[in-house]
């Protein structure tokens, strides 16, 4: 088997890889960096984020609006020593994104322009139009093009992590284009594969978002923190997933039933106001809005089409000049999709998977609990966003900690010695070979992908959803664990080695598998509500018993083992999450 040396492995190539990348060759140009993707980088799902990314920048905002805010969003299950880290770092992150050709949206003045969004009392969000994430990504890119000690691998799929006494030295992966395998032997690794969202049928997450990261991470002994906590987000457009972004009701879009009333004032959201900017309303927290949702439907206040119930996002007061300036992707978007042009018609939505809160275990610094592994932006798990993330969050996010990682990493390589046990290694790559050669010898199984992936989605939605429930979960969990058992028995319709997209979704749905299966048990355990965890037998958050971290540790072959960590509270003593009442200046 091929092996590649480098200084540092960075698996997945989106906001999150890239940012850390720069930061290793900022630091040391000397350090060797493979950084592999299954995809090209700018197909990478940061390109797909719209609405914006948040950062202290107003006169009349603060650091300690923007702690409370995100700490109060995640109903108090964010680590507080963590949040502290990221709103202070979050405007200096974005200002580097400037000076590195970041195209922000500005004021006529020349400031740079912020836009509301949900569960933030001040407006911080900067922006590029609807485009947020394509310009972040171009602009991370492009400056990682000036870095020779920055070496690309793309479309290689990673498939094992290579852990030798203790300390991760690598991974395995496929290359696409030839089908081969090869080993990557590094002193350093770091994770930022993105999130896990296909797991559910219908969400804003791109095809690659499998959880593929994650899922290598869990089996090489690296706990999966507060699985249960998946977010909706209420803007998806009914038969695609595809976001509408939040941004859209930060410009004053409005959310309605289909008599026309803006439901969210029946929801402890704040009362109805003229101007939607003054009150939580459409700009409440993404949980609580789709919760509604889930009401609303239940009550038969919803509209049916062939997608299913929806609501309906009305645009049409804004104007056309203010849609073509704030929000054109929105109307590309919505006339090409639903045949629905915003400034003329209101745009069907609903609640849509967008966000998974929990991911790899990792401290204040993306490291994980295997030394010299690392792991940043949404396949990880510090935590910021506790147990619902506020919107634009999380693109600062993948700077902030992109950089963390990247840093760390640099750290670890001055302290570790640079010899490897080169056999250890060669051991682990032929097993991670053998595992894959024997997906080809298979035969007569009769299970496909497709199948097994659709009985896995559907039972997804149908117990660990919006709302779950006792049995709801146990139902799910004996639904995967069939599933598991049948995936044994999955045959490659493809046997050939170039571009084997065939094999690659078995490999994909194995993660899916692991990742499902992680987040139906901690659901299970978690017998209370909290922000995107909801239980209708436990509907009450439980400080008492629940201010705590779940830790889902995989064992072969069975349920994953869940204890508890407790929450990291530095300043702000759990309350009532309120919103509504408090202006959105």
């Amino acid at each position: 088997m091929n092996i590649i040396k480098t200084d540092v492995l960075i698996i997945g190539a989106g906001g999150a890889g890239l940012r850390a990348a720069i930061a290793i060759a900022e630091l040391d140009p000397s350090i060797q960096v493979a950084l592999i993707s299954k995809v090209y980088p700018m197909r990478s799902h940061t390109v797909a984020a719209e609405g914006g990314a948040a950062g202290v920048a107003r006169e009349d905002d603060s650091f300690e609006n923007h702690f409370n805010d995100t700490v109060t969003g995640g109903d108090w299950m964010s680590d507080q020593d963590a949040v502290e880290f990221f709103v202070h770092e979050a405007p200096k992150e974005l200002t580097q994104m400037e000076h590195w050709g970041c195209p922000w949206s500005r004021k006529p003045d020349g400031h740079i322009a912020v836009r509301p969004f949900g569960g933030m009392k001040v407006e911080r969000t900067w922006y590029a139009a609807d485009k947020t994430g394509f310009h972040m990504l171009h602009t991370l890119f492009q400056t990682s093009l000036k870095f020779p000690s920055i070496q690309r691998f793309d479309e290689y799929y990673s498939t094992d992590l290579i852990v030798v006494d203790g300390c991760c030295r690598g991974a395995t992966a496929i290359e696409m284009r030839s089908g081969q395998m090869h080993t990557f032997s590094a002193r350093a690794v770091i994770i930022a594969t993105g999130g896990a969202g296909r797991i559910f049928p219908f969400t804003t997450n791109g095809a690659i978002k499998t959880g593929d990261g994650m899922a290598m991470a869990y089996r090489a002994g690296v706990a999966l923190k507060d699985m249960e906590f998946i977010q909706y987000h209420p803007t998806g457009l009914p038969g695609t997933g595809i976001l509408i972004t939040e941004g859209s009701r930060g410009e004053g879009g409005l959310l309605v039933n289909k008599d026309g009333y803006r439901y969210l004032q029946d929801y402890d959201l704040g009362p109805p106001d003229p101007s939607p900017r003054n009150k939580a309303m459409e700009l409440g927290p993404r949980d609580r809005l789709s919760q509604a949702f889930w009401h609303e439907q239940k009550k038969g206040r919803t509209i049916k089409t062939p997608h299913g119930d929806v609501v309906h996002l009305d645009l049409r007061h804004l104007g056309e000049k203010k849609i073509n300036e704030r929000l054109p992707m929105v109307r590309e978007l919505a006339t090409a999709y639903v045949g629905v042009d915003p400034v003329y018609e209101p745009i069907p939505v609903r609640p849509v998977i967008h966000y998974t809160m929990g991911g790899i275990d990792t401290d204040i610094n993306a490291a994980t609990s295997i030394d010299g592994l690392f792991a940043a932006g949404e396949c990880a798990c510090v935590s910021i966003n506790g147990a619902n993330r506020l919107g634009s969050n999380s693109l600062t996010e993948i700077l902030v900690f992109g950089a963390r990682a990247g840093q760390s990493a640099v750290q670890i390589l001055a302290a570790d010695s640079p010899q490897v046990d080169e056999a250890a290694i060669h051991e682990q790559a032929n097993a991670a070979k053998a595992r894959i050669a024997d997906l080809f010898l298979a035969s007569g199984g009769g299970e496909t992908v497709s199948g097994l992936r659709r009985e896995m989605n559907d039972t997804m939605e149908s117990g660990a959803g919006i709302y779950r429930t006792d049995a709801s979960l146990r139902e799910s969990s004996a639904v995967i664990k069939d599933i598991r058992r049948r995936f044994a028995d999955i045959e490659l319709q493809d046997k050939s080695n170039v571009y084997n997209t065939d094999l690659i979704q078995v490999l994909e749905l194995g993660a899916m598998i692991d990742v499902a299966q992680a987040l139906i048990i901690s659901a299970l355990e978690r017998k209370e509500s909290r922000g995107s965890h909801q239980r209708l037998d436990f509907t009450e958050r439980d400080d008492k018993s629940y201010l705590r971290h779940s830790l889902a540790s995989f064992v072969k072959g069975g349920d994953p083992e869940i204890s508890y960590r407790d929450v990291t509270i530095t300043r702000s003593q759990p309350g009532e999450r309120v919103y509504g009442g408090g202006e959105q200046k």
